[in-house]
């Protein structure tokens, strides 16, 4: 095998987007139970199995669709569009990765194994069918994130609070909506649908939407940061602090849609944008401070 054809394999599997299954570790972070080193190693083969089962699910996905990446300005360059990996290979790959995925997810618990494959079913769904119905598509993409957190609250044994479900579903649903906006951008600039839901979807419509979400989650975010059921569990009525960092992070995002016209992967997005990046860290660092090290004097006064 030849370091060409590694990267080629590499490619299909798109490592890069493994970074949403970080969302897996949200429920011990925000529980204010990760020190607890316990949890550490069974939230990390966790990650690996989801990482798996969603790389079966992207070559899955690519396999149906390379008539259509072969359209798309980006998505042509993928293995399976380009041709620089055979069909045949790619399914072999496809079967390993579900059986490696599932394996893992037995031997770390049995619910975890049940939240994955609702998970793999929902999305080999999506990709069959649900992705040409306009709305349900984002909305299915939106609740891939919810299972993630879910199957991080199953493997670390906590209670998924009802906040973070409608937060991370919200962001999720948000960012959705900035990917179908750049697609719907795509067909004014070729006068080719590069999905089958982009006819349901328009400018105004997607513009409108993303103004509708954001506002949302600014107000739940607020709304989270400042609930007695928070603050009780969390041990500080400081939370609130944090939403700078939340609004910041989402005038950046709409400033990358709206200016830039860039809007195409949020993992992209995460990878090169230096703003996000510094929010992002700045936005858990604080939260770190306010959660793990509540009693230091300066956050008592």
């Amino acid at each position: 095998m030849t370091p060409k054809t590694e990267v080629e394999y590499l490619k299909l599997l798109r490592p890069k987007d493994w970074a949403k299954n970080l969302f897996l570790f949200l429920p011990a972070f925000f529980s204010g139970d990760f020190t607890n080193t316990d949890k550490w190693l069974p939230l990390l083969a966790g990650f690996f199995s989801f990482s798996f089962a969603a790389s079966c699910i992207y070559i899955f996905n690519d396999y149906r669709d390379i008539e259509d990446d072969c359209k798309h300005p980006v998505k042509k360059a993928r293995p399976l569009a380009a041709g620089t990996v055979s069909k045949s290979t790619a399914l072999v790959l496809c079967v390993l990765l579900l059986v490696s995925a599932f394996v893992i997810a037995w031997f770390i618990r049995d619910k975890f194994v049940f939240v994955l494959g609702i998970y793999f079913l929902l999305n080999v769904a999506y990709s069959v069918a649900l992705k040409k119905i306009p709305i349900l598509d984002i909305m299915i993409l939106a609740a891939g994130f919810v299972l993630r957190i879910k199957a991080g609250s199953v493997i670390a044994y906590i209670a998924m609070s009802e906040w973070i479900v409608v937060m991370v579903f919200l962001l999720a649903l948000f960012m959705a909506i900035g990917k179908r906006r750049d697609d719907v951008l795509l067909k004014l600039q070729s006068g080719v649908d590069m999905r089958k839901a982009i006819s349901g979807y328009n400018l105004d419509f997607l513009n409108v939407l993303l103004a509708l979400v954001s506002a949302v989650i600014i107000v739940a975010y607020f709304m989270y940061t400042m609930s007695e059921e928070v603050i009780i569990r969390m041990g500080t009525h400081r939370l609130y602090y944090t939403c700078l960092f939340v609004v910041a992070g989402m005038m950046r995002y709409l400033q990358i849609i709206y200016v830039k016209a860039d809007s195409g992967s949020p993992t992209k997005i995460l990878y090169k944008d230096r703003f996000i990046q510094l929010t992002i860290l700045l936005w858990v660092l604080s939260f770190v401070l306010l959660i793990y090290f509540k009693d230091i004097t300066l956050f008592n006064r």
